[in-house]
């Protein structure tokens, strides 16, 4: 790698890439836990846990899609208006 002036690439690190592209995707944790053979969800969550971004708006879109609400804060972050 040094002789074509690429930086070290170690197993771990494509580990730490497959963890992170899955959990760019949208995969879930459970699944990529299993995927790199730790022994629980958490020690995932620890790790890589900082990656996981925007799930709780996409969360309050979900139950306001479910329920109809008006009151959920839209892509502006703004509630709309109840009817």
């Amino acid at each position: 790698m040094d002789k074509i002036g690429l930086p070290q690439v170690t197993l771990h690190s494509l580990r730490h890439t497959h963890a992170s592209m899955l959990i760019a995707s949208g995969m879930d944790i459970l699944t990529i836990s299993r995927r790199l053979g730790h022994a629980s969800p958490g020690i995932t969550l620890n790790v890589y846990g900082h990656l996981v971004a925007g799930t709780d708006d996409r969360a309050a879109q979900i139950m306001d899609q479910a329920f109809g609400s008006k009151m959920v804060a839209g892509p502006t972050g703004t509630p709309g208006n109840p009817q």
